[in-house]
């Protein structure tokens, strides 16, 4: 009895709560997988709907460009008809006009038959001495008609010779004038030609043999460095002095020089091809303009008279040495004088 009673009160394992725990975990597991399945259905049908909805609207633009395909072929066909009707236009109208070229020869023929015909009604007529009056004043009027017609057309081929003398009178006159004119010019230009050459003598009569200053050609050369400082457009006494030969020279020479000649001297100022740029010269142009410039305002200043004189800049479009070095730029800078027609 006290053994049983002391199994009676020992106590007893309960696994009830446990089992209960699991169950509500595994519940919560298998609603979690619902609401994943559910949300993934969710996704894919909507992932579905967009996806029919692009599929609809790409079968509507197909649908559309079968329509323009449909309409541009429908406008080729009006216009391979349009063509077909104007092809056959055009073979009607040269038809047409094949038909009227027919006719005018038939009609041309007609009249020449006919016109062959009267020659011989007038040759029968007046054989037989036409008895009718008023036969007779009309073959009069038709041969007065005929006369009247003949002496315009001996008129108009007078006047044909006479155009024609005319046209071979002006022509000679043309050539004979081109003849003179290219010889007074070749005169001019050996009269200008003369006197260039003994301008060029006394200059070089009174400067000298001079490495700085030189003729090259039908130019006479001074160095930039003669006139001007670098990058200088100011002519200074030294310079003028430089100058003070030309326009003797010229001074001399000028009056020798006939008044229908028309001669300038001209200056064209030249530089090197390193280029400057400040703010009075921006570049080569500017300067070597400025510095032929300067030369005519001198020679002003001494008594040449302003319309025998012209300045031209050339910056370094044409340098005489093709060459880098120092000498190449020395001799492409350069103050060059040319008397020369206006």
């Amino acid at each position: 009895m006290p053994l049983a009673s002391r199994r009676s009160r020992r106590p007893s394992i309960d696994i009830w709560p446990g089992f209960v725990d699991a169950l509500a975990q595994l519940l919560m597991v298998i609603i979690f997988i619902l609401l994943v399945f559910t949300a993934g259905q969710f996704l894919l049908s909507d992932a579905l709907s967009g996806r029919d909805k692009a599929l609809k609207e790409l079968q509507q633009q197909v649908s559309q460009l079968s329509d323009l395909l449909a309409l541009e072929r429908s406008a080729n066909a009006d216009l391979r008809v349009s063509a077909a009707s104007l092809s056959a236009q055009l073979k009607a109208t040269l038809a047409e006009r094949n038909s009227l070229t027919s006719q005018v020869a038939t009609l041309t023929a007609k009249a020449q038959a006919e016109a062959a015909r009267a020659d011989k009604a007038e040759s029968a007529l007046a054989a037989e001495q036409q008895t009718s009056a008023a036969a007779r004043s009309q073959v009069e009027a038709l041969t007065a008609s005929i006369a009247a017609l003949r002496q315009q057309l001996a008129q108009i081929a007078a006047a044909l010779d006479v155009s024609e003398a005319k046209v071979k009178d002006q022509q000679t006159q043309i050539a004979d004038l081109g003849r003179r004119l290219n010889l007074a010019l070749a005169t001019k230009v050996a009269e200008l030609e003369r006197y260039r050459s003994e301008f060029f003598g006394k200059l070089r009569a009174i400067i000298g043999d001079r490495p700085d200053i030189r003729v090259v050609g039908d130019r006479f050369v001074f160095q930039s460095e003669v006139l001007f400082e670098p990058g200088s457009a100011d002519l200074g006494d030294a310079a003028k002095q430089q100058l003070a030969p030309v326009v003797s020279a010229l001074k001399q020479i000028a009056p020798e020089i006939p008044k229908d000649l028309h001669w300038v001297l001209r200056i064209d100022g030249h530089t090197d091809r390193r280029p400057i740029d400040n703010a009075k010269f921006p570049s080569n142009w500017e300067l070597s303009t400025e510095r032929a410039i300067s030369v005519v305002r001198y020679m002003i200043a001494q008594g040449i008279p302003p319309s025998r004189l012209a300045a031209a800049g050339f910056a370094d479009t044409q340098p005489i040495d093709p060459g880098n070095s120092a000498d190449a730029y020395r001799r492409n800078r350069r103050i060059e004088l040319e008397l020369t027609n206006r």
